[in-house]
């Protein structure tokens, strides 16, 4: 399973690929780095590089994902959204497997 992306958050990743005149054959990379407050650091970007035997691939509302197999670990179940109100406006995760994370969101401890 690894991750889910809200339709809110696939909008948002639309809006941004339009904005940057990016090609269709790039699709969202999601993972995870060490690092940040609590340990591990979430990673969103554009990438068109895709290798079978290290990566996974989901769609979700027009958007094509990808998690490398050792980001998969941390992030299965993870839910990705987009937030625009008081608290804040970014991606927002709710990872399921998160032990710890940090006040602003940004890194988790698993």
């Amino acid at each position: 399973m690894a991750i889910i992306l809200t339709e809110e958050a696939a909008k948002q990743v639309l809006q941004v690929k339009q904005d940057q005149k990016l090609s269709d054959d790039m699709f969202l990379r999601v993972g995870v780095t060490g690092g940040g407050c609590s340990g591990f650091s979430y990673r969103l970007g554009f990438d068109n590089q895709f290798d079978d035997s290290k990566d996974s691939k989901y769609h979700y509302h027009g958007v094509d994902v990808v998690v490398d197999k050792k980001s998969a670990l941390f992030l299965d179940g993870t839910v990705v959204d987009w937030q625009n109100d008081l608290n804040g406006r970014g991606f927002k995760f709710d990872n399921p497997n998160a032990v710890k994370t940090c006040g602003c969101g940004s890194s988790f401890r698993a």
